[in-house]
C-alpha cells in the first residue's frame, strides 16, 4: 500500500500530521529537492507539496509527470494561494476527460 507525504515549510504542513499523513518540513530549495527525490524513490504514492516549494522545483517535478507514482499535487501554503494548485488539478482533469471543466458557454 502506498503512503502519502506532505512536503513544504513547517508552518504550512504541520497540521497534516493530525490527519495521519507523513510530513517533511524543508527550509530551502536544496533540501526540498533532495527530499522530493528520496520520497519519490520510496513507497509514497502521493506527495503533496506547497505551491511555494513546487515553484522552486518546477524542473524536477516535471520529470515525474509521465510516471504513475508518485502523484505530485500542489497545495496552498500559509503564504497564500497562487492559483498553481487549482491550475494543476484543472490540467489533470482536462487530460483525463478531454475538456475544460471550468469553461462555460454562458
Amino acid at each position: 500500500m502506498f503512503k502519502i507525504a506532505v512536503l513544504g515549510d513547517y508552518d504550512s504542513i504541520y497540521g497534516f500530521a493530525t490527519l495521519g499523513l507523513d510530513t517533511f518540513p524543508v527550509q530551502d530549495q536544496m533540501e526540498a529537492s533532495r527530499k522530493l527525490e528520496a520520497l519519490s524513490d520510496s513507497d509514497y504514492g502521493i506527495i503533496y507539496i506547497t505551491e511555494a516549494m513546487a515553484a522552486l522545483l518546477k524542473t524536477q517535478i516535471a520529470q515525474y509527470a509521465g510516471r504513475i507514482t508518485p502523484a505530485i499535487i500542489q497545495i496552498p501554503g500559509i503564504s497564500g494561494n497562487t492559483g498553481a494548485a487549482v491550475e494543476g488539478v484543472k490540467k489533470s482533469v482536462e487530460q483525463a476527460v478531454g475538456s475544460d471543466i471550468l469553461f462555460s458557454n454562458h
